[in-house]
């Protein structure tokens, strides 16, 4: 394999936007390294499978020491991992708390941490959050407060980082998606959920990809949160 072959580290990868970025990333020429709780490794070569909760510093650790010993580098980390939970505020459990807190904003630290620490031994990368439209703009009728905690505070350190490392050659980007077609939607739920955007319709996994391979390729971008929402961030 060559040298010069990038590598990405892709969080929350089995299904749904993380699988897409996986395939996005691939047909791109990257070798990937793909982390959820249940991914089992596939026939591709070019993509390693290291299963285990984000939010355990281990499994973070043994991530980022797989793309070192399998390839020699981190180019990028997606952060796709993420846990929504949606119900009144008032009705979230401790339970709901805690385990939201970490994985959306533990899992998220841990292996930023480590991705970090290699980039800044070569000085370059990219960093790219997965937060979501309702951190900006909160729908009536669909309860988000956790997920506007924890995805806010990632939004935030988006730019906070873009900032500190700006002059050390690694850019720190989000996107923000809508509600997108994946399997924790039911069917059933479509029409109701296409009708939260004013285009009429929810997005696609492969849209959510493409905004982070534009990111990736856009070397004079950091700092920015890429809404991929269908205009939910212009207003309703």
């Amino acid at each position: 394999m060559s040298n010069e072959q990038k590598v990405v580290i892709v969080t929350g990868a089995s299904q749904g936007i993380g699988a897409a970025v996986v395939k996005g990333y691939r047909d791109a020429g990257y070798a990937v390294i793909a982390n959820s709780r249940s991914i089992t490794q596939g026939s591709d070569a070019g993509v390693i499978a290291v299963p285990g909760n984000i939010a355990d510093p281990d499994v973070t650790q043994q991530v980022v020491q797989t793309a070192i010993d399998r390839f020699g580098r981190v180019d990028t980390l997606i952060n796709n991992a993420g846990i929504f939970i949606g119900k009144p505020f008032t009705e979230y459990t401790i339970e709901d708390f805690h385990r939201v807190i970490d994985v959306n904003l533990g899992g998220f630290f841990h292996i930023t941490q480590r991705v970090l620490e290699q980039m800044l031994r070569v000085n370059r990368g990219h960093i790219v959050q997965v937060t979501t439209a309702v951190v900006k703009q909160p729908i009536a009728g669909l309860a988000s407060g956790l997920a506007g905690l924890t995805k806010g505070g990632l939004d935030a350190i988006t730019r906070s980082l873009a900032i500190e490392y700006a002059q050390k050659g690694i850019r720190v980007n989000a996107v923000a998606p809508g509600i997108i077609k994946t399997p924790m939607h039911p069917v059933q739920t479509h029409d109701f959920l296409n009708k939260l955007h004013p285009v009429g319709r929810m997005g696609e996994a492969e849209e959510v990809a493409d905004a982070i391979l534009y990111l990736e390729r856009a070397g004079f971008v950091t700092g920015e949160t890429l809404h991929v929402d269908g205009g939910q961030h212009a207003g309703r």
